[in-house]
């Protein structure tokens, strides 16, 4: 072995060292994560609803209860789901989804219905379930939303 390989094998191995103890440096980091803190008075989501799959419904439910049952955000939440196209079966009369609609209702959570929908679904307000409140149109209440600053989010 010349005097050369000798010192790249050198170099090579403290960069391959150095390279690993910054490696274990991040997973440590990334372990001890414990998530972002909620240092604002208020958080606002608009969760969009515009599928009929049960899949869909479901998992929108679901991620409002879980953001509703973080700690961090506990009495600095304010939620709405809006439902426009397809979601609009979600608060059809006789669907699945009464008693948790019901329950994100009593949890403060705005359940809401596009207006638009219904009409180019040839329904009518007394097809949905009698507490459901009406915007004007689905899309027109996200530009809303989204230009007072409050998170769209798209289960």
């Amino acid at each position: 072995m010349n005097t050369k390989t000798i010192w790249y094998t050198i170099a090579l191995l403290c960069f391959l060292s150095t390279w690993s103890y910054a490696q274990d440096g991040h997973l440590q980091q990334n372990r001890s994560y414990t998530g972002a803190m909620a240092s604002k008075k208020t958080y606002r989501a608009i969760y969009q609803l515009d599928s009929n799959d049960p899949k869909i419904i479901t998992k929108a439910i679901r991620n409002i209860r879980n953001a509703l049952n973080d700690p961090r955000l506990k009495g600095k939440l304010q939620i709405q789901l809006i439902a426009f196209s397809g979601g609009t079966e979600a608060y059809l009369k006789g669907s699945p989804y009464e008693g948790a609609l019901k329950e994100l209702i009593e949890q403060g959570v705005i359940v809401s219905q596009c207006l638009n929908s219904l009409k180019e679904r040839n329904l009518s307000k007394n097809q949905l379930y009698d507490f459901i409140g009406y915007v004007p149109s689905g899309n027109g209440e996200l530009i809303i939303r989204a230009a007072e600053g409050w998170t769209i989010i798209k289960p």
